[in-house]
């Protein structure tokens, strides 16, 4: 039987996760000057958000080593082959999701970051776990570089960068979700308008939170 390549990861993905933890103390300083309600109008603002991730863009924004187990077991179990996510950061989530359609076969990973140098980093941790052939890395505002050259359909959606944008990414994407795509949104109460949309009955999907801060959505119709 063939090794997942999920196993193989194992050391890489404790390598980063350990890294994204001890940058917390870089994280939290980034951000030290900042009121409480700052940091919240920065976060749910669609233009004041970009002066937020500007202090962030040195740090890793990780996903939860919980919440990367979720990523790979719902690409596995869906049999997921075309995925979009929206926040790269340093590719952490990204090898979760790399590794299940590895797993499931092969498949196209179409992942956006605004910041360069976090690209960067996740070019090279895809290549050192051995997956930069099935991702697409793409460069600057999500609401450009997701606008064309999308998968006809879209099995899997990952909502992990600015929350205030994941109503608008959803508008991006909406027309290529079929029934039982699964969309994945991390922090998702930062968006409350996003929530409002995917739970309000009639709209489509079937949305409910799971763990701490993890919104887990399937198109129903």
């Amino acid at each position: 039987m063939t090794t997942p390549i999920i196993t193989s990861l194992a050391p890489l993905l404790d390598r980063l996760f350990d890294e994204a933890e001890a940058a917390s103390g870089a994280t939290r300083a980034a951000v030290a000057d900042l009121s409480e309600a700052d940091r919240a109008r920065m976060m749910r603002s669609k233009t004041d958000y970009r002066a937020l991730y500007g202090r962030l863009k040195d740090v890793p924004l990780a996903v939860s080593r919980e919440t990367g187990t979720l990523l790979y077991m719902l690409t596995r179990s869906s049999g997921a082959r075309t995925i979009v996510e929206f926040g790269t950061s340093f590719g952490i989530s990204t090898l979760h999701l790399a590794a299940g359609l590895r797993d499931n076969g092969g498949g196209r990973l179409i992942t956006s970051e605004f910041e360069s140098s976090k690209a960067a980093r996740a070019r090279e941790n895809l290549s050192a776990g051995g997956l930069i052939d099935l991702v697409e890395i793409r460069e600057g505002d999500a609401l450009t570089t997701l606008q064309a050259d999308l998968p006809d359909t879209i099995d899997l959606v990952l909502l992990d960068g600015a929350k205030a944008l994941y109503p608008d990414i959803l508008d991006l994407l909406e027309n290529r979700l079929g029934p039982g795509a699964i969309i994945v949104a991390d922090n998702a109460d930062d968006s409350p308008d996003y929530l409002a949309r995917v739970r309000r009955p009639g709209s489509g999907y079937m949305s409910t939170p799971f763990a701490e801060d993890v919104e887990l959505s399937v198109r129903i119709s």
